[in-house]
């Protein structure tokens, strides 16, 4: 088996964020580049480490809690804010690199993703409440509608990326043994998606480290069984959390492989995890859309 992308990635840190992102944006620079001018920040990372442990089989209420333990890390008590950098490939198409802020109120079910960077994308913005989601464009002033099969900014990302783990309210999973994922052991595990239930795609398999308990690697299938996305979190932070009076834990990089398209991908880089109250009319259709004046 190919060592996967989790093993590949640069570290260092080389140039101020702003330049990088401008030089990055140009086809300047490469994506590591960008990754590398804040790798480092406050917040605790851990990064996965092979051999640091030995995987051994879960009976049926092992592999029920496991899934529950996954969405219960990356959910906070209270309320969540994270800035975000994509970068968008396509085929024959110049790279793309947007910047947004993230907004999270896990205990409504609440979400927004506003857009700031580059000028043409500033202002717009998705919105999920009462588990409709809606998105704006500041150009037209209109609201509408969205499914989630929505690619987020044109990108290959979709709304369950930047959002809390809701696996085992949404999927059931069936265990399919240890693997290996170039050097790390694994959990593999199939997730079918609840009957009643709206999600991008029905069926992803995941690969969950034997040593961190991460989700390292997902491959998620359309209804008709075609593999349709492959994406990677080769690395995660976390901070306490003083309302959940428990460690929250983020992705800090999810690298996602469009199946359909081959040669489109995308990049997603997270910084600065914030766990501090947010305004309380935050999350409304009149916030964002003042965020564009």
């Amino acid at each position: 088996m190919n060592a996967s992308p989790i093993m590949r990635l640069p570290l260092t840190r080389r140039l101020p964020v702003t330049l990088t992102l401008g030089l990055a944006s140009l086809g300047v620079l490469p994506w590591g580049l960008m990754q590398s001018a804040y790798a480092d920040d406050a917040v605790k990372e851990t990064e996965e480490k092979p051999g640091e442990a030995t995987a051994k089989p879960w009976t049926p209420e092992e592999l029920k809690a496991a899934i529950k333990v996954v969405d219960d890390r990356q959910r906070n008590s209270g309320d969540y804010k994270t800035q975000v950098y994509i970068e968008r490939k396509e085929k024959s198409k110049n790279d793309v690199v947007l910047e947004a802020l993230i907004y999270r109120r896990d205990t409504d079910d609440k979400l927004m993703i506003l857009f700031s960077n580059p000028k043409s994308e500033k202002g717009k913005g998705y919105l999920r409440i009462d588990k409709n989601l809606w998105m704006y464009d500041p150009a037209v002033g209109k609201w509408e509608r969205r499914t989630e099969r929505e690619r987020i900014g044109g990108t290959d990302s979709r709304r369950a990326d930047f959002d809390e783990s809701r696996l085992s309210e949404e999927f059931d999973p069936t265990d399919n043994g240890i693997e290996k994922l170039g050097k790390f052991e694994a959990h593999k595990v199939t997730l079918n998606v609840k009957k009643g239930v709206d999600v991008a795609y029905p069926k992803i398999i995941m690969w969950i480290s034997a040593g961190s308990g991460n989700t390292l690697k997902k491959q998620e299938y359309a209804a008709s069984g075609k593999l349709m996305r492959t994406s990677y979190t080769p690395k995660w932070a976390k901070r306490f959390s003083e309302s959940k009076k428990a460690d929250v834990w983020t992705p800090k990089e999810i690298r996602i492989f469009d199946e359909v398209e081959k040669g489109n991908s995308t990049v997603i880089l997270l910084k600065e995890m914030d766990l501090r109250t947010l305004p309380a009319n935050l999350f409304t259709k009149a916030w964002l859309e003042s965020q564009s004046r």
